[in-house]
């Protein structure tokens, strides 16, 4: 395994002596194995590409964007890119033309490389501005479009690959990660192969990433997470990525893959507890019955080692036993059979639900970041994973909270700054180079920090209470697997209410295949969402608690009118589009609301 003394000084560097060491090891490959490219294939064809984009006129400083669905492509392109001594950005797949214009124009690139799925909104962008003067397309070929067989056919003839890599230095800006933001245009963060080597120091105190370890490539390359732990430890440190074109197949290719390193979305987790508890429910009592055993044992270890207690030999023996009965097989069930290195970030996980995780004796540590912190500030470790914190600061990282509780993040992973813009980029890091996330935190004795919520996201009711819409979001998804993203209204207000967006496949599974407005008004769906909710709210104070609800007769897909690429909440878009709905919550005996239990 190569260890914090190997590093490398640039990503590119790292690339070849991977290649170097492992050229006959499998690099990437696709989840149904039709695809495998060596390492050895992989730096032929960093060079033949890096030519061909030569050859359009990119080089040093010169940024290429990427429109691509997780394929082997996309790490082909992105890492020649950078072997050229260009910025290679990731757009995400859902964002429309007008979007995608801002970043041509924000980025400045001259080549788009995409498929051919995305060509209709490329061009459409192209037309309302930016200098996009090449598209290459990796699946396709056609009028006004280059094919990468065409693009490495024709290598510029005075191009100098050695040099062009060994160029690139630690302070050059390694990619640009947009944010998806819940408001106004979406930033350019710009952050330097420095930023991310210095970042995954952390990866030593988790045994080190080698050759032999494998990971699922599902997550959008546009976020920084996906690329944190798939894209460049790849480069890193040799491990072998799987792509997953379709991120709704993530469960099924986990069995394939047997991931030994795992970024989990809190989605992925909740939707395997959901799978686990309804094939339980299906088994024959004893076998029910049995489980239901092993799992208690399960989550009362994990608790335990939460809370830092020792655990007696009975309850070692008992942990064992119910291992050995139900949870191995569980584990092999969901292929995290070899799971070394697992982590859930990018939104707060609920507790209950990374209890569970970890009572099947999965390693998932909850971790906390942003794009602005190339992805990492703090994270929980392996031998100390406490439930609802986020953990410790990675090696080098400074935490501490401003006097209103923002958390305030220091080090060699902060960002360069965003790009073209130096009024917001000093508005994010002070004169003292601390990092101002809008996020509001907590420390506890052990100092690990805790995430309360977005500081401009704290609810503050009516008679003046301030609480957190996330925790009380994170509470109903925890207990109510038919539920999608819900967003809780009460700003102002007397009460807590929450618009409730239905999982399409959980319900279809309760009450038929039906169209989602149909299933939104089956009576079965109401009533297993409303008792979803009564449990919710028997785990939140009097004041948190729900007391009414309506089931949005519509699917909030990421990237649409009401939540970010990356699934966050648009809360004002949310207000301004449901507000006859919002109002009537509020308005006694009106029709097509519910409090729970009514």
């Amino acid at each position: 395994m190569m260890r914090s003394d190997d590093t490398p000084r640039t990503l590119c560097e790292a690339f070849q002596v991977t290649a170097g060491r492992h050229p006959d090891a499998a690099a990437v490959s696709t989840v149904d194995g039709t695809v495998t490219i060596t390492w050895r294939d992989y730096r032929n064809r960093v060079r033949s590409i890096a030519g061909g984009l030569a050859g359009l006129g990119v080089g040093a400083g010169d940024t290429v964007a990427l429109m691509m669905t997780n394929r082997p492509e996309f790490h082909l392109c992105d890492t020649a890119v950078l072997h050229v001594g260009a910025i290679p950005f990731s757009m995400y797949n859902t964002n429309p033309p007008q979007v995608l214009a801002h970043l041509f124009d924000n980025a400045d690139n001259r080549v788009v490389v995409c498929e051919k799925q995305f060509l209709p909104v490329v061009f459409e962008a192209m037309a309302m501005g930016g200098r996009v003067e090449h598209v290459v397309c990796v699946d396709a070929g056609g009028a006004d479009v280059t094919t990468l067989e065409q693009l490495e056919a024709h290598p510029a003839p005075d191009f100098d690959f050695e040099a062009a890599w060994r160029s690139v230095r630690p302070d050059d800006v390694l990619t640009i990660v947009y944010t998806s933001g819940t408001t106004g245009p979406p930033k350019g963060v710009e952050l330097t192969h420095d930023n991310f080597i210095e970042n995954t120091r952390v990866v030593d105190e988790f045994g080190g990433i080698g050759v032999a370890d494998r990971a699922v490539s599902y997550l959008p390359d546009a976020h920084a997470a996906n690329r944190w732990f798939t894209h460049y430890p790849n480069l890193l440190y040799g491990m072998h990525v799987t792509t997953v074109a379709d991120a709704a197949q993530i469960i099924g290719a986990l069995t394939a893959v047997r991931p030994t390193v795992f970024i989990g979305v809190p989605r992925v987790w909740m939707k395997a507890k959901a799978g686990l508890e309804t094939a339980i429910a299906a088994q024959s009592p004893a076998r029910r019955t049995l489980a239901l055993w092993a799992l208690g044992v399960g989550r009362a270890r994990a608790r335990a080692l939460s809370e830092g207690r020792s655990i007696g030999w009975p309850a070692r023996v008992r942990c064992a036993l119910a291992d050995r009965l139900v949870l191995s097989a569980i584990r092999v069930r969901l292929g995290m059979d070899a799971l070394r290195i697992g982590v859930t970030g990018a939104a707060p996980i609920p507790r209950e639900v990374h209890e569970f995780v970890l009572g099947l004796g999965l390693p998932v540590c909850e971790g906390y970041g942003m794009s602005e912190c190339t992805a990492g500030a703090t994270v929980n470790r392996r031998d100390r994973i406490k439930i609802g914190t986020v953990g410790t600061p990675l090696p080098g990282v400074e935490v501490q909270l401003a006097a209103d509780g923002e958390v305030l993040v220091r080090g060699k992973n902060v960002m360069r700054g965003y790009r073209n813009d130096p009024q917001q980029t000093a508005q994010a890091i002070d004169v003292d180079g601390w990092l101002h996330t809008g996020d509001v935190g907590a420390f506890d004795d052990d100092g690990y920090l805790r995430i309360v919520d977005r500081k401009k996201e704290i609810i503050i009711n009516a008679a003046g209470k301030n609480m957190s819409p996330t925790n009380i979001e994170n509470a109903v998804a925890a207990h109510t697997p038919l539920a999608g993203p819900v967003a809780v209204i009460g700003d102002g207000r007397s009460y807590i209410t929450a618009l409730v967006t239905l999982d399409s496949e959980a319900a279809a599974r309760l009450a038929g295949d039906k169209p989602v407005p149909a299933l939104a008004a089956d009576p079965a769906i109401h009533a297993a969402v409303d008792a979803g909710i009564r449990a919710a709210n028997a785990t939140l104070s009097r004041v948190e608690q729900i007391k009414r609800f309506t089931i949005v007769p519509e699917v909030w897909e990421p990237g649409s009118a009401f939540l970010t690429p990356t699934a966050k909440l648009k809360r004002a878009s949310i207000q301004a589009r449901y507000g006859e709905l919002i109002d009537a919550m509020y308005t006694p005996a009106t029709g097509g609301t519910h409090g729970p239990g009514a």
